[in-house]
């Protein structure tokens, strides 16, 4: 169907203010709704409190509110513009935490102005944990053992029924601000009380506890006329406990089969349609028991989110973009996919590649702060590679980040047993490296997996890293061991004495597997030029392939490119 005539005017709302948990994914997503909805004619209003923020740019919307972001200011703005609808969806949590205080003040109802994108029941009905915890049972689906509590005494009881550990989540919230996970009474009465501060309506829902289990999530979308697509599957590294925002993340799903994918799949669309979306983006999470493969629904976000923009990334599928145009009545199929020009929008994003998202922390900049990761988000920003490969992709992840490593490094110093079973336990910013540090060691996988409970696909390609680094080292040493001989031998003929410190067969694979030339160079102990050097002589250099959204299976006409080394070079170039 064509865009809606009945609305003229819409006001939009942001994030504001760009704090942790409160990313600038949020400002992509706004910049790219106020882009859409002005091109296709219609008036945009746009609040937003960061001056600093791209959204904010004068030449975005029609007229730019710089201001607080709360209920009064928001009824001030209706009152003055008189806007035809407001779209909240693509504002973050902020953004749907004003709409719903607004919608219960009655201006929307008093100034007639629709909510767009996602209803205020559909709203509710994922934010409030006791009505989502209602309506994924009516569909059949599965949910960690939970009760809500408003105040510290309907809390004590339930944490005595479900028993510890027990997860605290708040009702709507941002980040998992005022989550937590309560070990003993003791800490629970105190996260417990902290959650129904941070809660707005002074709520929490106290689960059982799934800690230990692999995370996932879908990225879905949905049009008025209920077609629903998948737009990326995201596996997070660690398992449930640590805030997805702060988790390396693996796009696609790497370890679940395609029986159990399908079965995931299948309880997205069925949530999507139960909570009420009517158009846009949603992001659903949940947890796989990897014991029994028991799947439970954690929650849903009814709006575009941190991992939207992930996955917009990944794909290469616009998300935010083509949920503005749903929320003013497009449909899937009728909206061209920006880098075929040949697929719809309802074609489904196929990926033949492997992106890993990896989180930047500043703990140096806070020595008080508690570096432990949990369920409530610490981290200030995150770096995206795309590699043929997981193992590619984390390496080129690492070095992105900008905390002085080139890929999977060594630690700095010796660390003690006890330590280093107390970093693999603890969820840390480093801990990748001390899972490195402790298979280098010798400690088994099994072991490694009973302290992090991270899945042994992961650690078993991490020890792949470590086993090709051993053999690059060994391969120099006896390469070193010969040049000794050679030398002597070539110094008594008078002959030049260079010898090839690798082989075109193992330094391929090191780059297939992610190694810079600054970090082979570190490993072999010579200069970064040296290794550039030999991979030009042995024709060993990087190929582009394509990000185009459908596996090439269509032309791309505006692709992008990440960098390999493969044989086939997909740039037009």
């Amino acid at each position: 169907m064509p865009k809606r005539t009945d609305i003229k005017k819409i006001l939009i709302i942001g994030a504001g203010p760009i704090v942790i948990g409160q990313a600038c994914e949020f400002d992509y997503s706004g910049t790219q709704a106020c882009k859409v909805l002005k091109a296709e004619g219609f008036h945009v209003i746009l609040l937003n409190s960061n001056p600093a923020t791209i959204m904010t740019d004068p030449i975005m919307a029609d007229k730019t509110y710089i201001e607080p972001i709360t209920p009064e200011i928001v009824q001030r703005i209706i009152e003055k513009e008189r806007p035809d609808a407001i779209l909240p969806t693509l504002g973050g949590q902020t953004a749907l935490n004003v709409t719903v205080q607004v919608a219960e003040m009655g201006i929307f109802d008093k100034y007639n102005v629709e909510v767009i994108g996602a209803n205020i029941q559909a709203i509710k009905k994922s934010e409030n944990r006791e009505l989502f915890k209602k309506a994924m049972h009516k569909i059949g689906l599965d949910l960690p053992r939970s009760d809500k509590a408003h105040n510290l005494k309907e809390a004590l009881e339930v944490a005595e029924k479900i028993g510890f550990p027990v997860i605290i989540r708040p009702s709507f919230t941002l980040g998992g601000t005022g989550g937590a996970v309560a070990y003993n009474i003791e800490e629970f009465k105190r996260l417990a009380k902290t959650g129904l501060e941070s809660s707005m309506i002074s709520q929490i829902l106290i689960e059982e506890s799934v800690i230990g289990w692999k995370e996932f999530e879908l990225e879905v979308m949905r049009d008025v006329k209920d077609n629903v697509v998948i737009i990326c599957s995201i596996e997070n590294f660690d398992p449930m406990g640590v805030h997805t925002g702060d988790s390396i993340t693996v796009a696609p799903i790497q370890t679940l089969t395609d029986k159990e994918y399908q079965k995931m799949r299948d309880a997205s669309i069925a949530c999507i349609r139960e909570i009420g979306v009517e158009t846009g983006g949603s992001n659903i999470q949940f947890a796989v028991n990897p014991d029994n493969g028991r799947m439970v629904v954690i929650e849903m976000n009814p709006r575009v989110s941190r991992s939207s923009a992930l996955a917009s990334k990944a794909t290469g599928f616009p998300i935010a973009k083509i949920a503005a145009k749903l929320a003013v009545g497009y449909t899937l199929d009728e909206i061209p996919n920006d880098i075929t020009k040949e697929t719809p929008a309802c074609f489904e994003p196929t990926i033949d590649y492997c992106v890993v998202k990896i989180p930047r922390f500043t703990f140096e900049k806070f020595p008080d702060a508690d570096s432990t990761l949990t369920v409530s988000m610490k981290s200030v920003g995150e770096a995206m590679a795309i590699g043929r490969t997981f193992k590619e992709a984390l390496q080129k992840g690492l070095r992105s980040l900008e905390i002085g490593v080139d890929g999977l490094t060594d630690l700095k110093s010796e660390v003690s047993e006890s330590k280093l079973a107390e970093k693999l336990r603890t969820p840390n910013a480093e801990r990748i490296f001390y899972i490195k540090y402790a298979i280098k060691n010798g400690m088994d996988i099994n072991d490694i997996y009973k302290h992090t409970q991270i899945d042994r696909w992961f650690l078993h390609n991490i020890q792949e890293i470590v086993e090709l680094e051993k053999q690059i080292t060994d391969f120099s040493q006896q390469m070193s061991d010969n040049r000794c001989q050679k030398t002597e031998n070539k110094r008594q003929k008078n002959l030049p004495s260079d010898v090839c410190p690798l082989s075109s067969e193992l330094l391929l694979k090191a780059k297939q597997f992610g190694f810079s030339d600054k970090q082979l160079a570190r490993i072999l102990k010579t200069e970064e030029e040296v290794i550039r050097k030999l991979r030009n002589k042995l024709n060993i250099k990087a190929v582009y392939k394509l990000v185009d959204t459908c596996g090439a299976e269509f032309e791309a006409y505006t692709p992008y490119y990440y960098s390999t080394y493969e044989k086939e070079n997909e740039s037009c170039n």
